[in-house]
């Protein structure tokens, strides 16, 4: 650099002040212009039944000291399982009452079902997290906790739609081995993946400029600015009670998503389960079989005419987790 002509140099600082300069752009002016439309997205109307049965939250203590929420619903059998459910974006783990509560009371599992991190009635954060990479290492810091109570078991990762993309994220992390198997009910893979409509099908609403703009300073190690809003969704009013959560940070956003999903699920070496409804509003059911075991031994169950939550609360989903759960056997 110090014999290195003038011209050069002035040529590189005009390129990176261009660079930044562009970033800048998109990032201050890069917000949402897309109208909301509540008649788009998934059918919420299906989370409205009765909670009344619902596990108090618990909490665990995370690396960092914060509290982190979770429900806890014990197996009414003797069994060597234990299930992980990471809900799906803008709700919190509340919504996987009857799902839970099926695997528990049929003996299957002992399943514990956490409010992730920026998430729940009274986060501390709400829509935000303090790195990329931090919901894997709550998720590595709970299962060592269910470890502790649950010695021996066979622990189970699942995820529903944003969280099956965090499930397939944490496999493909320090950390993927972990669990010893995987069960994914209709998971995100990427925006622009073959099984993803068009905004998740009305239901994300993203802000695409502002995240091309970070994305470049990511590239270069800045993440100064990940704390801006990226996301935000659409939640129809009569499904709101204060403890959605209706926008995510950058950094939030990019860290409940696989990094690269190819390469995640590649490292899939575990039993994989992927479940998903034909009647699906935010991804194509039909494209899961051919575009992940393109990269992983997988098991597909398509249920006809489910949709994108009665994958999670219908009665369809049970006899599969079921059937699957019980022939789940770990060399």
């Amino acid at each position: 650099m110090k014999n290195m002509p003038r011209r050069i140099l002035t040529s590189i600082a005009i390129s990176f002040g261009v660079y930044f300069g562009i970033a800048a752009l998109l990032i201050a002016f890069g917000t949402s212009d897309m109208p909301a439309n509540e008649d788009n997205g998934p059918a919420f109307s299906e989370l409205f039944f009765d909670y009344s049965g619902l596990p108090g939250l618990k909490s665990f203590t995370a690396r960092d000291g914060s509290h982190l929420g979770y429900r806890y619903y014990p197996s009414e059998a003797e069994t060597d399982k234990v299930v992980i459910l990471l809900h799906g974006a803008g709700w919190h783990s509340q919504y996987f009452l009857p799902l839970a509560d099926f695997i528990s009371s049929e003996g299957l599992a002992n399943v514990y079902t956490p409010d992730l991190r920026g998430h729940g009635p009274n986060p501390e954060k709400r829509g935000d997290i303090d790195y990329i990479g931090q919901f894997e290492d709550d998720i590595a810091d709970l299962i060592t906790i269910v470890r502790e109570e649950h010695p021996d078991s066979i622990l189970i990762v699942e995820g529903h739609s944003s969280g099956g993309g965090l499930a397939i994220r944490f496999a493909g992390s320090q950390y993927g081995n972990q669990a010893d198997a995987y069960l994914l009910l209709s998971p995100f893979l990427k925006y622009n993946a073959p099984t993803t409509r068009s905004n998740s099908g009305g239901f994300a609403n993203p802000y695409t400029k502002r995240i091309a703009g970070l994305n470049m300073l990511n590239n270069l190690g800045i993440h100064r600015f990940d704390y801006l809003p990226a996301i935000e969704f659409n939640i129809p009013e009569e499904a709101r009670d204060g403890t959605e959560t209706l926008s995510y940070s950058h950094r939030l956003m990019t860290a409940y998503a696989p990094s690269n999903y190819k390469k995640d699920i590649s490292a899939i070496t575990q039993p994989l389960l992927v479940v998903a409804g034909t009647a699906d509003e935010s991804y194509y059911a039909e494209r899961y079989e051919p575009v992940i075991s393109q990269y992983a031994d997988v098991q597909v169950e398509l249920l006809e005419g489910v949709t994108h939550m009665g994958v999670v609360v219908g009665y369809e989903v049970q006899p599969v987790v079921k059937e699957w759960l019980k022939d789940l056997a770990i060399p």
